[in-house]
C-alpha cells in the first residue's frame, strides 16, 4: 500500500550560495560580484572537468601586430642611436637629433622584410609628407621617447605625436567630418584615469559642487555610477534610459525622446554617456543626436562627457565630439580596439573654444581668487589658464605640473596605434575586429537556438545585454515572472550558471540596466565558445521552467532552497517522467523564443 507521507523534491537544483547572500552580493559592483562567480566557476570546472568560460571580462583575446612591432623595431634604432653618442656597453648617451630621420631611412633599408619595418617607413612618411614635419624634429621625438629618458614636453601632450592623435579622433569619432576648429588633447593613463582627472577638475574649477543634480545615460559603465555617489560628490542623479522598446517588448536599447527630454532641466550640470553604450554597444542614432544637439543649444551651459571607447565598433560612428563640440569633452581609450589593456592609453579631447572655459571666467570673483591662488605658481596670468591645461596640473596636484603628463613610451605607443589607422586606407584592421565580434554574435545565438534580432547599423556588437524577464515574459507569460521574482534573485541565473556549468557573465543591473539583464562580452573568447555559453544558458533557464510547470502540477508556488511538498501520486508521476519532461521543457524552450522571435519579425516588418 503506497504511503501517504508527502515528499519533498527538489525543483530548481539547489546552488551553494543562499538567496540571502545573493541578495548581499546583489550589493556589490558587478566587477566585484564577477570575482565571485569566478570562483564558483572555478570549482565547478575541478568538480565536473569543466572548461571556465568567462565572458564577463571587457578585455579582448586579440591584438594590433603592426604598430607593436613598429614600437619594437623603432626601439632598436632608437639604442643605435644612443650608443651613436656614448658607447660604454653598460651605459650609453641620449639619441642625437640631427640627421636621425636620413639614419632612420638607412637603418630600415638594412631591416628590409623585418617585422613592423614597413609600418615605421610608413610612420616617418606620414610625418613628412602627410603633416610637414620637420623629418629631424619628428623622429627624434619618437626615438628619444621611445626610450624614455626625458620628462613628458610639454606635459599635456608631445608636440608632432598630439597631431597625430587629433588626425585619429578626426577619422574615427568624427567620422572624418571634423567640426570648425581643433581640439586640444591630453593623453592619459587609460579612460580609468581619464574619469579620475575630469571629475576632480570640474569639482576644482567650481564647474561642479557637491550635490549638484547631474544625468546619466544608462545603461553605463559602473563606475561612472560609483562615483557620482561618493562622498566628495553626492551628485543627484537624473537617469536617462535606454527603456525603447520592439512591438514584442524586446530592448532595442535606444533611448525615447522622451528620456532625452529630461536634459532640458535646468539644473543639470552634467550629463555624461558611453556612446555606444555598455553594455547594450549601441551608439545613438541621428534622431536621438538631433535631440540631444537641440537641448544643449538651448541649455549652452550644460557639460557632457562622451565615452566612445566602442566607437571604431560602429560604422561611420560620429561622436558628440563632432557634433557639439564646444560642449563636449571626450574621453577615448585605445584599450579595446587596439587589444592594449595593459598599457592604459586613453585621451581627454576639449575643442579649443569650450564651454568650460567660458564659465570658468564667468566665475564669481572669490571663486576666481581662489583659482588664482590654486594655480598662481605655474604660471603669471591663471586667469588664462585653459581647462583642459588645469586637468593636467590637477592630475599632479598642481604642484607637480612640471612632472605631469603621460609617459613618452606610452606616447609613442598610443601615436603608432592611431598611424595603424591612419596608415590603413581600406581600414582593414577596424573591419576585422567588426567581423569577429559579430560572427561571435552568430555563435551565441546559435547556441540560444534563436533567430537573431533585426539589424541595427548602430550597433557594435562589442558586448550583448539580454533581458531575462523579457524571454520570460514573451515566452511563459506573467505567471512564470511572478513566479521567478518570489523565488529567485536577479542574479540566481548567474549562480546557475556559474556553479553548473562554468559559465561567468555579469549581472546587466549593475550597470543600471534592468534588474533581470545579462552583459556577455563578445570580445574576450575564442568563436567556438560562444555557442556552448548560448546552451549553457538554455539548460539553465530550463531548470526554471521545470520547477515552475511542477509548481502547476499541485497549484503551488516552490519556495526557492526549501522544496515542495507533493502528494504521493503526483510525485510517481514526475519521477516516472522526469527525463521526458526535461527534453520537453528544453524543446517548449526553444519553440517559444523561436515564436516570440516570428512574432517580433512580423511586428517589424508590418511597422515599415
Amino acid at each position: 500500500m503506497a504511503s501517504t507521507t508527502p515528499l519533498t523534491v527538489s525543483l530548481a537544483s539547489a546552488l551553494k550560495t543562499t538567496r540571502s547572500r545573493q541578495r548581499d552580493l546583489e550589493q556589490l559592483s558587478p566587477f566585484e560580484l564577477k570575482d565571485y562567480l569566478i570562483t564558483l566557476a572555478k570549482d565547478s570546472q575541478q568538480t565536473a572537468a569543466l572548461t571556465m568560460l568567462n565572458a564577463g571580462r571587457g578585455n579582448p583575446n586579440w591584438i594590433a601586430t603592426e604598430p607593436r612591432d613598429a614600437f619594437f623595431l623603432l626601439g632598436q634604432f632608437a639604442m643605435k642611436e644612443a650608443r651613436r653618442v656614448r658607447d660604454d656597453v653598460i651605459l650609453a648617451g641620449m639619441p642625437p637629433k640631427k640627421g636621425c630621420a636620413d639614419r632612420l631611412r638607412k637603418f630600415l633599408s638594412k631591416h628590409k622584410g623585418a617585422a613592423g619595418a614597413d609600418f615605421l617607413a610608413g610612420v616617418l612618411e606620414y610625418g613628412v609628407k602627410v603633416k610637414n614635419f620637420v623629418p629631424d624634429e619628428w623622429i627624434h621625438e619618437l626615438t628619444d621617447s621611445v626610450i624614455g629618458d626625458n620628462y613628458p614636453v610639454p606635459p599635456r601632450a608631445l608636440v608632432h605625436l598630439e597631431q597625430i592623435l587629433h588626425d585619429y579622433l578626426i577619422k574615427e569619432m568624427c567620422d572624418g567630418r571634423p567640426p570648425k576648429g581643433k581640439f586640444d588633447l591630453f593623453p592619459v593613463e587609460g579612460g580609468t584615469a581619464a574619469m579620475c582627472y575630469i571629475f576632480d577638475s570640474l569639482m576644482q574649477n567650481g564647474l561642479l559642487k557637491q550635490g549638484d543634480t547631474i544625468a546619466l545615460f544608462l545603461p553605463t559603465f559602473t563606475p561612472y555610477i560609483e562615483i557620482a555617489h561618493l562622498e566628495r560628490f553626492q551628485f543627484k542623479i537624473v537617469a536617462i534610459n535606454a527603456s525603447s522598446v520592439r512591438a514584442d517588448g524586446t530592448h532595442d536599447w535606444h533611448y525615447p525622446a522622451s528620456e532625452i527630454a529630461k536634459l532640458a532641466n535646468p539644473k543639470i550640470k552634467l550629463a555624461v554617456t558611453v556612446n555606444p553604450s555598455n553594455p547594450p554597444s549601441v551608439a545613438f542614432s541621428p534622431v536621438e543626436m538631433k535631440q540631444i544637439v537641440g537641448l544643449i543649444r538651448k541649455n549652452p551651459d550644460l557639460v557632457l562627457v562622451t565615452d566612445d571607447v566602442y566607437g571604431t565598433f560602429v560604422p561611420n560612428f560620429r561622436s558628440l565630439m563632432a557634433e557639439v563640440p564646444h560642449n563636449t569633452i571626450c574621453v577615448y581609450s585605445f584599450s579595446k580596439n587596439f587589444g592594449c589593456t595593459g598599457w592604459r592609453l586613453g585621451v581627454i579631447a576639449t575643442h579649443e573654444k569650450n564651454t568650460m572655459d567660458r564659465r570658468i571666467a564667468e566665475l564669481p570673483a572669490a571663486w576666481k581668487q581662489r583659482l588664482e591662488k590654486r594655480y598662481g605658481a605655474m604660471t603669471m596670468e591663471p586667469d588664462k589658464l585653459k581647462f583642459i591645461d588645469r586637468l593636467v596640473a590637477d592630475s599632479r596636484n598642481v604642484a607637480l605640473n612640471h612632472t605631469a603628463g603621460l609617459s613618452l613610451p606610452q606616447q609613442v605607443q598610443m601615436g603608432f596605434f592611431a598611424l595603424s589607422h591612419l596608415l590603413d586606407l581600406k581600414d582593414a584592421y577596424k573591419h576585422l575586429t567588426m567581423q569577429i565580434v559579430r560572427a561571435r554574435r552568430d555563435a551565441l545565438w546559435r547556441g540560444l537556438g534563436v533567430p537573431l534580432p533585426p539589424e541595427d547599423p548602430m550597433r557594435g556588437w562589442y558586448y550583448v545585454e539580454l533581458d531575462f524577464m523579457v524571454w520570460a515574459r514573451n515566452t511563459y507569460g506573467d505567471a512564470f515572472c511572478k513566479y521567478m521574482t518570489s523565488n529567485y534573485e536577479p542574479v540566481d541565473f548567474l549562480f546557475r550558471l556559474a556553479e553548473k556549468s562554468g559559465v561567468v557573465l555579469m549581472d546587466g543591473g549593475g550597470f543600471g540596466g534592468p534588474p533581470w539583464s545579462i552583459r556577455i562580452s563578445l570580445a574576450n573568447l575564442d568563436d567556438g565558445d560562444y555557442s556552448k555559453i548560448g546552451k549553457h544558458m538554455v539548460d539553465a533557464a530550463t531548470e526554471y521552467v521545470e520547477a515552475w510547470k511542477a509548481g502547476q502540477l499541485v497549484r503551488s508556488g516552490p519556495t526557492a532552497g526549501k522544496g515542495q511538498k507533493i502528494k504521493p501520486a503526483a510525485a510517481k508521476r514526475q519521477a516516472a517522467g522526469k527525463q521526458a519532461g526535461k527534453k520537453a521543457a528544453r524543446k517548449a524552450v526553444k519553440q517559444a523564443v523561436k515564436a516570440a522571435a516570428k512574432a517580433e519579425r512580423s511586428a517589424t516588418k508590418g511597422a515599415k
